[in-house]
């Protein structure tokens, strides 16, 4: 029997390693569009003595005597140069030059101050600059376009554009923000000049698109956007809208100074999803198709970049594998074989009694955290931290808002555990040690050891397979990419607060909560996953339930409960993967630490390689 599961388990660590060798291949073979583009990874120290990370895509079309225009194009606060993917795609195939940047204190760019930020337009300026002095890029056909701080990136790299000797920016596009209206005197402006320049705004867009009147409560909602003075002022490159004719979303305006266009799109969408939307997408081949010329011109329509985006999940899927069949691998080790020869705890019969404790605790659990959620989000001091950081001890902020409510809720759980055990399980017979609770230190350091080798090994796959085809393994805003040295440090940080939580969420799942539901385990294992993200996903159910009824999100969660809700979408994933993972280490172990420190690395390494680092 034994040599069955062996094997069993030798089959799911090849299909890991397989899974994720495919997902690097097929992932670069769409964004090298089967081998006729270059992707290269950069950094460079720019002029303003910052080191600037990126992508480069370059098709072989492009030469010193074909010079092909180019854009650059950047993501969003908190996020990195990869979470463009799609728009770097689908221009690239297209013949354009692309670079996308990490912004300042993203990614793998140096983390600097906010001046420096507003001088450089984070970043992107400086890669402006870069790209014109390319041989084979055509200077007078350069375009920038952003998702959220990248497009206040788009507006600042503008602004310093617009005092430049040599003007290198032609065409601008911004996406789900808002560019620049008045001056400060209140008076309407057109900041982009004779620049071409357009607006995707997302109909519910989370942040943006919106006026507010004087007692601070917004006056439109997004999906009005179009019909503001704000809106029609763009569209009339700057003038004051009052008696002009009604400018509609989606038409190309040209009327300006030297020709210079003017839309806005308005897609029914949110903020994020502008990330994962083949709608904005499109828009954006089809602006820069107008305004800079496609050197290859292919329907907006025609996009690839999905594929890609499968090709990456999979090697999600690929990681998460691995990360299983390589600790039961390792059990079979003399170093290890101790942590697989525990009796395993026999699965608790689903009497009435335990039946009430089981679902009992688990609405308990999944209202505690929905609750503190939405406390941790009015708290000014953690809320302030949560934006902004504080560094040098927490120089990122949303690791450590996360991670405050994930020790908070490890925190509730202990308490929950504790009167469990009190006032059922002691009665009925469990025993803390044969539920592996207790496993003595011994046992405790070579779990954490087991743990580190599993993680050290499954990231050192992802940074070998970045090496060899410039790719990670993501799905929208859920990613497990390559990092600097120092976000190894960083990530010590935060690490005590992800491992309350999972060391006591998996002795939760697997010491207290293991009992049949109609005489199947796997059922029981589905309902803890489900039930592990169900706090968040109420929070993100009344969230949207609202704003797609009402046009505006939630009022008065938190300065930024936008923001932070958003950021619970890969919350949500990694606590069900998570549950599973804990559980299937649990049924060859008996043994809640090892998936715990596992899952706590795990996630602690995802939030600080996909966050904004702010300087001292």
């Amino acid at each position: 029997m034994k040599e069955k599961l062996h094997r069993r388990n030798g089959f799911w660590l090849v299909a890991s390693l397989v899974l994720m060798l495919v997902s690097a291949i097929g992932a670069s073979l769409v964004q090298t569009d089967g081998g006729k583009i270059t992707v290269k990874e950069m950094y460079w120290e720019t002029s303003t003595g910052v080191g600037l990370s990126a992508l480069l895509l370059k098709p072989d079309a492009a030469t010193a005597e074909a010079k092909a225009p180019a854009v650059i194009v950047s993501h969003g606060r908190y996020n990195n140069k990869e979470m463009q993917n799609a728009n770097f795609v689908e221009l690239a195939k297209r013949g354009y030059v692309v670079v996308s940047i990490d912004m300042y204190g993203h990614g793998d760019s140096d983390y600097t101050t906010l001046e420096t930020n507003l001088t450089s337009g984070t970043g992107m300026y400086d890669a402006v600059k870069l790209v014109a002095a390319l041989p084979y890029v055509d200077a007078s056909r350069i375009g920038v376009t952003g998702h959220s701080a990248g497009a206040f990136a788009v507006s600042y790299s503008v602004a310093i554009d617009n005092q430049a000797p040599t003007r290198l920016i032609s065409a601008a596009l911004l996406v789900d923000n808002d560019p620049t209206y008045r001056d400060e005197d209140g008076a309407f402006i057109n900041a982009f000049e004779d620049r071409d320049a357009g607006i995707i705004a997302a109909q519910y867009d989370e942040f943006f698109f919106r006026s507010v009147g004087e007692d601070g409560k917004p006056t439109n909602a997004p999906r009005d956007f179009i019909t503001t003075p704000n809106a029609q002022s763009f569209l009339h490159y700057g003038t004051d809208p009052a008696g002009t004719d009604e400018r509609v979303a989606g038409e190309v305006y040209t009327d300006g100074e030297n020709g210079a266009m003017r839309v806005i799109y308005t897609p029914a969408e949110t903020h994020p999803w502008s990330h994962f939307s083949a709608t904005s997408v499109a828009y954006a081949v089809d602006f820069f198709q107008e305004a800079l010329g496609a050197p290859h011109p292919i329907a907006s329509s025609s996009q690839t970049w999905q594929v890609r985006e499968v090709f990456t999940g999979l090697g999600l899927v690929g990681f998460a594998i691995f990360l299983v069949a390589f600790t039961r691998a390792l059990l079979r080790t003399r170093t290890f074989a101790g942590l697989a020869v525990r009796p395993q705890p026999e699965i608790a019969p689903a009497t009435r009694q335990g039946l009430g404790w089981f679902w009992g605790g688990l609405a308990v659990s999944v209202l505690l955290s929905a609750a503190s959620f939405v406390w941790v989000t009015t708290n000014p001091e953690i809320s302030s931290i949560g934006f902004f950081g504080a560094p040098p001890l927490f120089p990122q902020g949303p690791p450590f808002f996360i991670g405050v409510w994930a020790a908070i809720n490890g925190v509730l759980g202990l308490i929950i555990l504790t009167i469990s055990y009190q006032l059922y399980g002691k009665r009925n017979g469990q025993s803390l040690r044969a539920a592996g609770v207790l496993p003595g230190w011994g046992t405790v350091l070579r779990s954490l050891l087991l743990a580190v080798i599993v993680v050290a090994s499954a990231f050192g796959i992802v940074f070998v397979l970045h090496y060899f085809f410039t790719t990670d393994f993501r799905v929208w805003v859920l990613a497990i990419r390559t990092f600097e040295s120092d976000k190894l440090l960083i990530a010590l940080a935060y690490l005590p607060f992800f491992l309350l939580y999972f060391v006591v969420n998996s002795i939760l799942i697997n010491g207290f909560n293991r009992i049949t539901l109609r005489g199947k385990e796997w059922i029981n294992t589905a309902v803890l996953a489900v039930a592990n993200a169900l706090g968040p996903t109420i929070v993100i159910a009344i969230q949207y339930a609202v704003f797609f009824s009402t046009g505006l999100p939630v009022q008065g969660l938190g300065a930024f409960s936008a923001m932070y809700v958003i950021w619970l979408f890969p919350v949500v994933v990694i606590l069900i993967v998570t549950a599973i993972i804990s559980r299937k280490i649990y049924r060859v172990t008996g043994n809640p630490y090892i998936a715990g420190f596992i899952n706590a690395m795990v996630a602690t390494l995802i939030s600080v390689s996909n966050s904004l680092t702010m300087a001292a």
